[in-house]
């Protein structure tokens, strides 16, 4: 087995038991990805403004060829044996599936790095692959390139001199993603710049207007030993285009050039040989650059809806795909040295391991088709992403309140998202739609209000402006900050008696409105008077900053004495007395707000985030919002009643993210009876982002070993064979409440 490179961090290995699943995302913020599985395939190409789970273009993977002197070549795909299941009605089906590959491989990582180290006794030859895409916190700009890196070292194992090549095919797909449309009018174009060599892939019939056009590149930065063919051979029957590519390469480790033909999507490929001396290595880097620059987004319109495009802001950097790679290229010894210094840094730390895992891996959302900028700059992201599409629009606000990542680690993206909250999505009387319609004229246009959303909205303005000191942002979005604080106060509203507590029509993270003074709305609610507190007495409002003291305290008071039953804090339902404010209530799920006993409700029931708010406040370094003794006593009730060890006498009937024997932090229970017959839906699940929120209050609060549990709990789930270790899921892949993990960071260092 070829030796990791020792230049690189490793934090985790994966076994050729655990491989199945992994699939670490290659590509810049805002960017899109393709990922590298864990035997080495290219899977999930989601470079076309949309998530593609699943999608592989055709004949799209990496070869070898090495013929040691004297002795015979031998070809290979450059990927470890191809997992279970098999079956199917027509035998194994993938790209290039009957090919020979390695016999053995192992997956190294430390995100954003991946290695796959191969061997096989047939090849005289140990292979690494290297890819990673450069992360340089604090560097929105260094870390949002299109660009997936991909390096082979080869070492050879022999007193021999081996001849050997390594050539990457890719279908030029653009005209399609994996869900619609067909790669007609497709051209490949061999090219040569300063900085590297090889195909450049465009449409001629994709419109420059539509969502699917743009340009990709196959390069090689290598100066000597490159062979291309611009097209495979036209199909003629079943097998013959891959056959002659193999022949073809298998023959010379060379690449002899075919006239384009005119079908659909042609396959590139790009070789380079090179002669490696006995026991000696050679590197050979490809990269894969992209550039689609018409992203769009849909809004309501009548009983249909309507196309806007927003673009990207990576297209504005680069001319095209070609471009792209010319302009990276002569960047990367600077830019892989930047990012292995953070990631050093980071996995070199003290911290426990499971805490730097969950909270490096979980940094693949910022990257996946989750997040994305729009030309403009602005950041935004959805909840998650389904296989094809977005999931959740609209930087959904009490989703994104949980995560921490950005906001540490790149500011200038997380203030953008404050930008807009406040300026565009909050209306003149303090109303905030939790979700951002676009363009940002229709950023309000949700209609609904989340108390919990825009609570911590607020809070969120008081840790951004803490980490910038930037008093010039405070002082542009305080006006819109202090309505929307106020917009609790307004008749029919959460706080419409102004004592502190919110006892309205209170939607939330749950999908539904809990009615009646809650610990979830309650934390947010004391967290966001605290940080209102704090800015608008350095802003020098005095009076307001008095006003928000004493809500402050009068609330903490009421929930500490009236919520708290000696155990855990517990919901008090209260129906809804007289008229809800516009905006306030009307999701579907919950049905009729004036009834006398609202259905879908915790209750009595212990939450596993009931303390969220606490969270943020100590993240923020805004002190106690309740009483610590009972912050403490709750944190222990939460292991004791919501920790499960298995799921074997667990009745959940909704989505299961747990299964079987694995551990979780489930997200409601009724330790003392009285659940009632329709509780709120949610309360069967467990959902990462809130499992590692509830964790890292455990480590602020003392309890460590019980935080660890929890975390161990939630990455012993994502271990290469059950799931990817760079995809925690919840409403879709890449959920964002995930990068509530970096929150473990926060909690071992002391860092605010």
């Amino acid at each position: 087995m070829s030796p990791i490179n020792a230049n690189w961090p490793v934090l985790t290995r994966y076994d050729q038991d655990h491989l199945t699943r992994i699939a670490l995302p290659l590509g810049g913020i805002g960017t899109g990805t393709v990922s590298l599985g864990g035997r080495g395939d290219l899977r999930d190409w989601e470079l076309v403004n949309r998530p593609a789970k699943g999608f592989v273009p055709a004949y799209s993977f990496f070869a070898l060829n090495a013929k040691p002197s004297g002795g015979k070549a031998v070809t290979k795909v450059l990927e470890g044996p191809i997992e279970p299941p098999f079956d199917s009605e027509n035998g194994f089906r993938g790209t290039a599936s009957g090919m020979p590959r390695f016999r053995k491989a192992e997956f190294c990582a430390a995100y954003p790095f991946g290695q796959v180290l191969l061997s096989d006794p047939d090849v005289p030859l140990d292979v690494r692959l290297e890819a990673f895409n450069p992360f340089v916190p604090a560097d929105a700009e260094k870390s949002g390139l299109p660009v997936a890196v991909i390096r082979f070292v080869l070492t050879n194992r022999t007193e021999k001199r081996v001849m050997a090549s390594v050539a990457g095919s890719m279908q030029n797909f653009i005209g399609t993603d994996g869900v619609e449309g067909r790669p007609e009018g497709n051209v490949n174009t061999f090219r040569k710049g300063k900085a590297v060599q090889g195909i450049w892939m465009r449409s001629r019939t994709v419109g420059q207007e539509e969502g699917r056009f743009g340009t990709m590149a196959l390069t090689t930065t290598a100066k000597s030993g490159v062979s291309y063919r611009r097209s495979w051979m036209k199909r003629v029957r079943f097998f013959e285009q891959l056959l002659d590519f193999w022949d073809d390469f298998s023959d010379d480790g060379k690449l002899d050039d075919r006239t384009p033909g005119d079908e659909a999507g042609p396959v590139g490929s790009l070789a380079v040989r090179t002669s490696i001396p006995p026991k000696g290595s050679r590197t050979i880097t490809f990269l894969i650059s992209w550039h689609f620059p018409n992203r769009v987004t849909w809004t309501p319109k009548g009983d249909c809806c309507s196309e806007n495009r927003v673009g990207n802001y990576y297209a504005t950097q680069f001319r095209d795909g070609w471009d792209a790679a010319e302009k990276i290229a002569p960047r990367l010894k600077g830019l892989e040295a930047e990012t292995i210094s953070f990631v050093r840094a980071f996995c070199a730390s003290d911290l426990p391991e499971v805490v730097k895992e969950a909270a490096l891996y979980n940094l693949s959302t910022l990257r996946s088709q989750t997040s994305f900028r729009t030309e403009d700059g602005r950041f935004f992201g959805w909840e998650g992403c389904n296989d094809v599409g977005g999931c959740c629009l609209g930087s959904c606000t009490h989703v994104w309140n949980y995560e921490q990542a950005t906001a540490f680690l790149f500011g200038d993206l997380t203030r953008t998202m404050r930008e807009v909250e406040f300026q565009h999505a909050t209306r003149d009387n303090g109303f905030m739609s939790f979700r951002v319609h676009l363009p940002l004229d229709r950023a309000s246009d949700m209609g609904m209000a989340a108390a919990d959303g825009q609570m911590g909205c607020v809070m969120k303005l008081y840790r951004d402006w803490q980490l910038s000191g930037d008093d010039g942002f405070l002082r542009d979005l305080w006006p819109k900050a202090r309505k929307a604080l106020e917009f609790a106060w307004i008749p029919g509203g959460w706080d419409a008696d102004r004592d502190g507590v919110m006892e309205g029509c209170q939607h939330n993270t749950t999908d539904l409105e809990f009615y009646g003074p809650n610990p979830l709305m309650a934390g947010w609610y004391l967290g966001a008077l605290r940080a209102a507190e704090e800015m608008a007495s350095y802003l020098g409002e005095a009076e307001f900053a008095d006003t928000c003291r004493d809500l402050f305290e009068s609330g903490s008071r009421w929930v500490d004495a009236n919520l708290f039953n000696g155990e855990f804090y517990e919901q008090e339902v209260r129906p809804p007395k007289g008229e809800v404010a516009e905006g306030l209530s009307g999701h579907v799920l919950m049905g009729n707000v004036n009834q006398k006993d609202p259905p879908q409700q915790m209750g009595i029931g212990c939450m596993s985030d009931q303390l969220v708010g606490q969270f943020m406040a100590h993240v923020c370094g805004l002190g106690y919002l309740l009483k610590r003794s009972q912050v403490r006593k709750t944190l222990r009730s939460i292991m004791k009643y919501n920790f499960l060890n298995d799921q074997f006498l667990h009745a959940n009937t909704m989505r299961a993210f747990t299964v079987n024997d694995e551990q979780m932090l489930v997200y409601g229970t009724y330790p003392r009876g009285g659940r009632p017959e329709r509780p709120c839906f949610r309360f069967f699940e467990n959902w990462t982002g809130i499992e590692y929120a509830a964790a890292v209050l455990m480590m602020q609060e003392g309890r460590v070993a019980d935080g660890l549990r929890v975390f161990q709990a939630v990455r012993d789930r994502f271990d290469g064979r059950k799931r990817s270790p760079f995809d925690e899921p919840e409403c879709g892949h890449h959920y964002a409440r995930a990068m509530a993990s970096w929150g473990g960071i926060l909690a071992w260092t002391g860092f605010q």
